[in-house]
């Protein structure tokens, strides 16, 4: 149906082209003399056969020329699609501006150019715009909706009488990590971390493969980041951002993370020790739930003195292992007979890493226990 449809097409073109084209020929030949060819109608049938033959070798790459237009257009997002024809009709818009302003320079030269320069103009702006529409359609949405939101803050801070000052808002891409392990939903809620979340489509899509798993505990795990990510977007002050952006030359998700980054100016959030290192050598700025926790947890210092219920023994001779109510682990040295009852230790040093922090203590009372 298709072919059928690309050959009336160039049977049509043919002998339109055959009507105009051809009579310039014939009087370039010197044969424009000849009754028979000079007939337009000649011309025309002549044009429609020659293009239409010519078909019957192109029209199956026209076909998956087509075909390849239409998988693409389908697979492309809506959006996408509405800002790229945008950005299309506003490059037209200006090519044809330029094109009239060096339409009225009066200069030989220049006149002789200007329809080869009006075409080269519009495909050039046609194509640029297009493209910027089509790729940076969620920064323009973002654009127009922080610039509504900031014009209505500015308003109600005048009304109020407040200094007004300008949010300079930065972009934080969530992973899958940091999504399912669900701080990040208590720490946003605290406002401590300003700016648009951004959560990729492709870390969607992860992690509704983990919530559709047949492993229950995966299954658990992944609806628990999808609850989470509706709770941001329920609760959180400023714009949770889904963005549509890929990468499909790249298969690893934290790699297509780490160049949306690079892409937006942003900073990854997420508790992945692995991505963080990525993202060290790729020179992008990470934020690390992990070191965060680490951080606000009660300073320790050598010398201090606790209570502490130790519950096992360690992985050492003689070692004992106590937790405090954030997780931290305690191992007690010669703590092993204590295992069960409630001691006092005192602070021999402490282990701080990304992945976590361990305390080293001693038994204060030798021999005695403390409860």
């Amino acid at each position: 149906m298709l072919k059928g449809i690309i050959q009336i097409a160039f049977l049509f073109i043919g002998g339109t082209v055959g009507l105009f084209v051809l009579p310039l020929l014939y009087q370039i030949i010197h044969l424009s003399d000849n009754p028979w060819l000079n007939n337009p109608y000649t011309s025309v049938a002549v044009g429609a056969i020659l293009l239409f033959a010519f078909s019957f070798w192109v029209s199956d790459y026209f076909v998956k020329f087509i075909r390849w237009m239409e998988d693409k257009l389908l697979k492309a997002p809506v959006g996408d699609l509405l800002f790229g024809t945008l950005g299309l009709i506003i490059g037209l818009i200006l090519a044809y501006l330029i094109g009239f302003s060096i339409d009225n320079i009066k200069i030989p030269l220049i006149t002789t150019i200007v329809p080869i320069l009006s075409v080269l103009l519009s495909i050039v702006l046609g194509y640029l715009g297009f493209q910027v529409g089509f790729k940076k359609r969620d920064e323009l949405i973002h654009v127009f909706t922080a610039g509504k939101a900031q014009s209505s803050n500015t308003s109600k801070k005048k009304a109020m009488g407040e200094e007004v000052e300008l949010d300079d808002a930065k972009y934080k891409l969530l992973d899958t990590s940091v999504i399912i392990d669900g701080r990040i939903a208590d720490i946003s809620e605290t406002g401590f971390i300003e700016g648009t979340f951004v959560v990729p489509q492709f870390v969607l899509t992860e992690l509704q493969h983990i919530a559709d798993s047949s492993d229950t505990l995966k299954r658990t795990r992944g609806r628990r980041g999808l609850d989470i990510l509706k709770k941001l977007q329920d609760e959180r002050a400023t714009q949770v951002l889904i963005t549509e952006v890929d990468f499909e030359d790249v298969q690893e998700v934290d790699l297509k993370l780490v160049r949306l980054a690079k892409k937006m100016g942003g900073q990854i959030l997420t508790n992945d020790f692995n991505l963080n290192k990525v993202c060290d050598l790729h020179n992008v700025k990470v934020l690390n739930i992990n070191d965060l926790a680490n951080a606000v947890k009660p300073v320790v210092i050598p010398g201090e003195e606790m209570n502490v219920l130790v519950i096992k023994d360690g992985k050492e001779h003689n070692q004992g292992v106590a937790y405090l109510d954030d997780g931290t682990m305690i191992v007690v040295e010669e703590g092993k007979s204590y295992i069960g009852q409630a001691i006092v230790v005192t602070v021999t040093s402490v282990l701080q890493t990304s992945a976590g922090r361990m305390i080293f203590a001693k038994p204060k009372y030798n021999g005695k226990s403390a409860g």
